[in-house]
C-alpha cells in the first residue's frame, strides 16, 4: 500500500512539487498500479518461456568486412565550397 508520505517522498527525489490535492490522487493511483502488478502474481506462468519481445528476432547486422575508402574527387564532389583538396569551412 502506497502512503502520502511515499508520494511525498517520491516527489522530492523527482524534484516535483505537488499540491496537497495532487498528493491524494497519485497516492491512489499509484495503489492502483501495485494491485494491478499484484494481481499479475496470481497468473499461472509455469511452462511459459521467457522472452524479451513477441516476435522472433535475430542478429541482422552484416559481416564486417575491410573496404578501401571512396576516393578524394569522389568525396569532395559533395563538398560545398573545395580549396586545395579540402573541405573549406567558415572560419570560427
Amino acid at each position: 500500500m502506497i502512503t502520502k508520505k511515499d508520494v511525498e517522498h517520491v516527489a522530492k527525489l523527482a524534484r516535483l512539487e505537488l499540491s496537497e490535492q495532487e498528493k491524494e490522487k497519485y497516492t491512489e493511483q499509484f495503489s492502483n498500479i501495485l494491485d494491478y502488478f499484484n494481481q499479475l502474481k496470481e497468473v499461472n506462468t509455469e511452462n511459459i518461456e521467457p522472452m524479451v519481445h513477441v516476435l522472433p528476432v535475430r542478429n541482422v547486422m552484416r559481416e564486417d568486412k575491410a573496404e578501401y575508402a571512396s576516393n578524394k574527387e569522389e568525396i569532395l564532389k559533395n563538398a560545398p565550397v573545395e580549396e586545395d583538396g579540402y573541405f573549406k569551412v567558415p572560419k570560427i
